[in-house]
């Protein structure tokens, strides 16, 4: 950064946030990958081997979770030997969080040195075809019925003004989700996701809306934070777990919270068998260090340095 630069106040924040983080770890080692659990998965965590938990709550500035199902506290240690950090749950813009404190515990990942994030999610099957309890690999997204987290003053550090989103969700960590749910025996289907502000659910005439323009499944978190993390140069995956179908389509009754974090507990049993095995294969044939992409623990790209593309099997 030039000298005699004023920081912007939203990078500041993320750097004061990152700090007390670190001050919270002493000699822990972030790894290089994280998930995001979201309402009611937060169990997956159960299966883990914690090393540090450290509150939102504790961290001076950090939005704190109010959702339902939603623990509000970082994760640092292990789940079936791999290394990982665990976001037990996040926040949401319609909590009344301005949309860069949403994506803030994102960017403070990043800054911790992580570079891959798992984004879990519970979502509405907008697709018929997605019965309640599916598993729905996310391949692409639609973010216009949400505020932009980029938008506002460029933050140089965080990555270029106008970043390409031809591929949020990186095909690499997609095929090593395929694979571990072909290897568990877990059901996994494909779809687009689409992020309204919420909180009231959609409207049967929005469910039909989304769908003619292409989506799955519809939920109230995750795009804007995809959207966030690929502008800092991370590698995104995202799983949405099926708790209802959309307003008004056949065979769905009036909506709930209650129905929403129940059903997301019995997706949550699956989740932690795909996500375990899943990690697994991503440690091994990304972040090794005869990788040919970014090795374990690989730098965050300095300030003004454009976001890395996402990694394909074509550039193999």
């Amino acid at each position: 950064m030039p000298e005699n630069k004023t920081p912007n106040p939203v990078y500041a924040k993320v750097e004061r946030c990152a700090a007390a983080v670190r001050e919270a770890l002493g000699d822990i080692t972030v790894a290089p990958i994280a998930i995001v659990l979201g309402s009611g998965l937060g169990s997956v965590a159960d299966r883990m081997d914690v090393a540090c938990t450290v509150p939102y709550a504790e961290i001076d500035g950090l939005p704190v979770s109010t959702a339902p199902g939603h623990a509000g506290r970082f994760l640092f240690g292990s789940l079936d030997g791999t290394p990982v950090a665990i976001m037990q749950g996040r926040v949401h813009y319609y909590e009344g969080y301005p949309m860069s404190d949403v994506v803030l515990p994102i960017r403070l990942l990043a800054q911790l040195g992580v570079r891959s994030v798992v984004l879990t999610n519970v979502a509405g099957a907008v697709n018929p075809d997605f019965i309640p309890g599916s598993l729905v690999l996310i391949t692409d997204q639609i973010t216009s019925f949400a505020p932009s987290p980029l938008i506002g003053p460029n933050i140089e550090e965080f990555g270029v003004r106008f970043p390409d989103q031809s591929q949020v969700y990186d095909q690499e960590l997609r095929n090593c989700l395929l694979r571990a749910a072909e290897e568990t025996g877990i059901p996994l289907k494909q779809g687009v996701y689409l992020q309204p502000t919420g909180p009231q659910f959609e409207t049967p005439a929005e469910i039909r809306a989304y769908r003619l323009l292409g989506a799955d499944v519809v939920g109230m978190s995750t795009a804007v934070e995809a959207m966030a993390a690929r502008h800092r140069g991370l590698r995104i995956v995202g799983i949405s777990g099926i708790t209802n179908f959309g307003a008004g389509m056949p065979g769905q009754a009036d909506l709930s919270t209650e129905e929403v974090e129940e059903m997301g507990k019995e997706i949550s049993k699956h989740l932690d068998k795909l996500l375990a095995r899943a990690l697994k294969l991503i440690t091994a044939e990304l972040w090794s260090e005869t990788s040919s992409t970014d090795s374990v623990g690989a730098a965050i790209p300095p300030a003004g340095a454009a976001s890395p593309a996402p990694h394909t099997e074509a550039q193999e």
